[in-house]
């Protein structure tokens, strides 16, 4: 693929930014760090944008602040179908072509650019599953690590009514549930600050997502299995989108059987939406420490005396 950056003045914090990928205009939001420790490249979910990790209400919220003072460089991407790209969705038709222009789009972004020890990806909802099959893909064993919130096997017993019908045809519960998709983002309202949800750029979510959801449960184990980059996976401990708690946590992350670590966490004080709850600072600091540890690993290993040497 051949890429072209037409906007973004560098070594600015929190700039839009967007270049050309094949003809296809890709946007996002990124924060650099002068020497970065890293490169943390993070993926929206639906009916959202990149604005989802840049909290409108609450700078110190946000995963692009956060990282930049911490040392790391954050890309959020407007996947694709999002954003710049939302008119071109008919050339993406494809998890390959998807996944392919992903790829181009962050190595276009970092052209020129350091990148630390490396890109440590993360995905929020629908966004991890772009994440997950990117890191399944070929390329993904050069990535230093994968985070993945907000999604899981099963939708939750309270979402059941709409999740279901989504996910794979099955029926609603009768337990007491959310009147609507988004009342079960937002639940419960006083984890998140005032305001929150209003101020947030939503956006038409592109024709293949229906796809993907309806895909999602059957795809995800073989996906998984495919991932060989240590993982960390969240849930915070009010989602009502997706099946929470111990069980639904250990269950997720035993699918990802070739991953040299993986790390389950259910995040306290938060609901489904975790980069934008008031508890987002504890989130992203515990995103921000794996992606740390993943650096010290890949350091380390580079540097180990091989065997008998």
């Amino acid at each position: 693929m051949t890429a072209s950056v037409v906007s973004g003045a560098p070594g600015a914090r929190s700039v839009s930014r967007a270049v050309v990928v094949d003809g296809i205009p890709m946007s996002a939001l990124m924060s650099e760090a002068p020497r970065p420790r890293a490169v943390v490249v993070a993926l929206h979910g639906g009916a959202l944008t990149s604005g989802y990790f840049d909290s409108p209400v609450s700078p110190r919220l946000s995963l692009l602040t956060a990282g930049a003072a911490l040392g790391f460089t954050v890309i959020a991407l407007d996947r694709p179908g999002y954003g710049a790209s939302a008119p071109y969705t008919e050339r993406m038709p494809t998890v390959a072509s998807r996944v392919g222009l992903a790829y181009a789009t962050i190595e276009s972004f970092l052209a020129g650019r350091p990148r630390g020890a490396g890109v440590f990806l993360m995905g929020h909802s629908m966004g991890c599953v772009l994440a997950v099959q990117m890191t399944a893909d070929s390329r993904g064993q050069d990535l230093l690590g994968l985070e993945i919130a907000g999604i899981g096997l099963r939708p939750h017993p309270e979402a059941s009514t709409f999740m279901g019908p989504l996910t794979r045809g099955e029926r609603g519960s009768a337990r007491p549930a959310p009147a609507t998709l988004r009342d079960a983002l937002w639940t419960p309202p006083h984890l998140y600050p005032a305001g929150a949800a209003g101020a947030l750029t939503v956006s038409p979510s592109p024709g293949y997502e229906g796809d993907d959801v309806r895909g999602w449960v059957g795809s995800f184990p073989s996906l998984a299995a495919g991932v060989r980059v240590p993982v960390h996976y969240s849930l915070g401990d009010h989602e009502r989108v997706w099946s929470s708690g111990p069980a639904a946590l250990a269950e997720v992350a035993s699918l990802f059987t070739a991953s040299p670590r993986v790390v389950a966490a259910e995040q306290a004080a938060a609901g489904h939406n975790l980069s934008l709850g008031l508890s987002a600072m504890a989130y992203h600091l515990k995103v921000l420490s794996f992606a740390e540890e993943c650096a010290l690993s890949r350091e380390y290993s580079d540097s180990a005396p091989l065997p008998g040497g």
